[in-house]
């Protein structure tokens, strides 16, 4: 057997994550993946040669590169317990599938494009493991369909999203409700908050912490960067700073559609 060591610059999310456990999910001769998202390293067990994992990977796009290969007779401690790792996957498929109707119903009765385009973002993440656990002991076109039904509808729906932007932009007079911005955006900040540490929780205490702070902080800036459009919103008296706030998520979660279609691949 071998160790396959990775650096991959681009993982540093649980999302990520998924995505490259769904591209290795088929791969003959798979014993193990361990994850380091702190360190964005990344260690297979392999009863084969490197060639076929390391061009997986680089498909992904997030900068991957085989650091070291190494002989060893036997993988332990693979990773925590899978029955475990499933149960944490729904309980944060559940969080962000439900924030994700809460918070595109606010955000449309609140006038606020920052908070539509952050329930997108929501599903995208839902999406991600909703497509993670669906990949366990599924067939290989059907997995690749799903994902790929599942990139498109994220990437219709920002498009969607980005045209509304743009055409309140160029005259539509409907003014966001600052409060609902501000009130929304910082439960949504909690739900992040404890997805990720229910991801985390199965590893040693010390690194979860770490690789929390690392995961978060792009949720992080865009909960943050709402509660702020929402302050300026108010300031201002002026619907700009949430048109600007949607506009730059909606062409985060419409990457994050790309990357999907590039898994479906």
């Amino acid at each position: 057997m071998k160790k396959l060591c990775y650096h991959i610059p681009g993982m540093d999310c649980p999302a990520e994550e998924q995505m490259i456990r769904m591209k290795l999910s088929e791969v003959e001769g798979l014993e193990g993946l361990v994850f380091d998202l702190k360190d964005r390293k990344l260690e297979v067990f392999h009863r084969g040669e490197a060639n076929e994992i390391t061009s997986l990977i680089k498909t992904l796009n997030m900068g991957g590169r085989l650091v070291s290969v190494e002989d060893i007779e036997k993988a332990s401690a693979l990773g925590s317990n899978v029955a475990l790792e499933r149960k944490m996957l729904w309980a944060v498929l559940y969080i962000n599938a439900a924030f994700f109707v809460g918070e595109i119903i606010a955000g449309w009765l609140s006038g606020s494009m920052g908070l539509v385009a952050d329930s997108l973002d929501m599903l995208a993440d839902a999406l991600v493991y909703g497509l993670s656990l669906w990949a366990v002991g599924s067939m290989a076109r059907r997995k690749k369909r799903v994902a790929a039904l599942s990139g498109y509808l994220q990437l219709i729906l920002s498009v969607m999203g980005l045209v509304e932007v743009i055409r309140r932009f160029t005259g539509a007079d409907i003014f966001p409700d600052f409060r609902a911005m501000i009130i929304v955006s910082f439960l949504a900040l909690i739900a992040n908050a404890t997805s990720l540490y229910l991801l985390q929780k199965s590893k040693s205490k010390g690194e979860h912490v770490k690789a929390s702070m690392i995961c978060t902080s792009n949720d992080v800036i865009i909960n943050a960067g709402i509660i702020v459009s929402g302050g300026l919103v108010y300031w201002t008296q002026s619907p700009i700073p949430d048109l600007v706030t949607g506009s730059l998520v909606f062409c985060l979660v419409v990457w994050g559609a790309l990357k999907i279609l590039k898994l479906s691949q």
